[in-house]
């Protein structure tokens, strides 16, 4: 039979022998060991569940993919947008010797102790140690933001009304000396020498320490730090 890559007996039995020398070639080169990645995916969720103050589980699924080509240096990354969540899938890429790309997916889970509310707290009441209560369960379900120490939380004011058992979040909750957005403020300007004070309106919420945005009775936007609930100190 002939090919339309050979027209003779010899140019067809080299043009067979060429492909079948690639093919050996491909399928000598060394697989990824997938060992490998499940320790690598494992060790990089890990990382990244540190931070939450409980007992880590996380299980990798079994690939089930075609073997890869044995990588020099393996990265694994999150894919857009994902966050740590109970079911992940976490990339892994390889640039040498040969480029591939897999996404591993993977069951976490830290269980530990969290707080809510032990009972109902009132907008801008002060949180104390007498409101709260802890809970156990799994921290990469809950809501983002949940807190899980108390000393984050005493002292702080709600921002709007937590009912009893209700998990308490970063987000519901102000820092006392904090500015809020549409709030009066002084605006203490300091240059060399020289102290000027005026008023302003904060254009957001922020804590102590922290870089707000003013607007001036002029209609100017100026940035500064928050000193406290009443003070912006603004350097020229």
């Amino acid at each position: 039979m002939n090919s339309p890559f050979c027209h003779a007996r010899h140019g067809c039995l080299v043009f067979f022998t060429a492909l079948f020398s690639l093919a050996t070639a491909a399928a000598s080169q060394p697989a990824q060991e997938t060992a490998a990645l499940s320790t690598l995916v494992r060790t990089y969720l890990s990382e990244h569940l540190a931070t939450l103050p409980g007992t880590r589980h996380i299980t990798v699924d079994s690939l089930k993919n075609d073997p890869l080509v044995a990588c020099d240096a393996m990265t694994p990354f999150l894919p857009s947008g994902m966050r740590i969540r109970p079911r992940m899938t976490v990339g892994v890429r390889c640039n040498a010797p040969k480029a591939w790309t897999i996404y591993v997916q993977a069951t976490v889970s830290v269980q530990g102790q969290y707080l809510v509310a032990a009972r109902p707290i009132a907008m801008g009441q002060a949180v104390s140690a007498q409101d709260l209560t802890t809970r156990e369960g799994d921290l990469v379900a809950l809501p983002p933001g949940a807190v899980t120490a108390s000393q984050a939380v005493v002292g702080m004011l709600a921002g709007q009304r937590i009912a009893a058992g209700q998990i308490i979040k970063s987000g519901a909750l102000r820092h006392p000396r904090a500015v809020s957005r549409g709030q009066r403020v002084r605006i203490t300007a300091r240059g060399n020498g020289f102290v000027v004070n005026s008023e302003g309106q904060a254009l957001d919420n922020a804590p102590p320490g922290a870089t707000v945005q003013v607007r001036t009775a002029s209609g100017q936007v100026v940035s500064g730090i928050v000193e406290n609930a009443g003070v912006v100190e603004v350097q020229l």
